[in-house]
């Protein structure tokens, strides 16, 4: 299974924010929001912070996609 952030660029879009806003608002470097963008491992902190800045839920932001073999 792989981590997909798809939700997470869709919610700000939706919320007319950038990226640049997310990493404002929820105290984050820009490596991090380099790896959310390559769907890397993140910190489970990291996760939280981002989800309160967005006053959401983890569901919201990430799902787990089931990968072909």
């Amino acid at each position: 299974m792989i981590i997909s952030y798809k939700k997470l660029w869709k919610l700000l879009i939706d919320r007319d924010l950038k990226k640049k806003d997310l990493r404002e608002m929820a105290g984050i470097s820009p490596s991090t929001i380099a790896k959310l963008g390559r769907n890397e491992n993140i910190n489970t902190e990291v996760l939280i912070k981002i989800c309160r800045a967005l006053d959401c839920d983890l569901k919201e932001i990430m799902e787990l996609i089931k990968e072909d073999k």
